[in-house]
């Protein structure tokens, strides 16, 4: 990840298809597109098979509360 001249985020990406290099990009990101965008991924990654890999004391911040908050379907 590195920051732009214009304040914004740019995180490179190597995009691979059937295990083998296709292309490479950057995205780029607002500072609240990054932000909304770590929230996200923190919900996404958090399911029950997360407490079997990484205690919660383990856990970043983001998802510390994540498991109890999220709503059964």
């Amino acid at each position: 990840m590195r920051r732009e001249v214009d304040r914004s985020l740019s995180i490179d990406l190597w995009l691979r298809r059937d295990g083998a290099f296709e292309a490479d990009a950057a995205l780029r990101l607002t500072l609240a597109e990054a932000e909304t965008l770590h929230a996200q991924l923190c919900y996404a990654l958090d399911d029950d098979t997360a407490a079997l890999i990484n205690p919660v004391s383990a856990r970043p911040d983001c998802r510390t509360g994540v498991l109890t908050t999220r709503r059964q379907i």
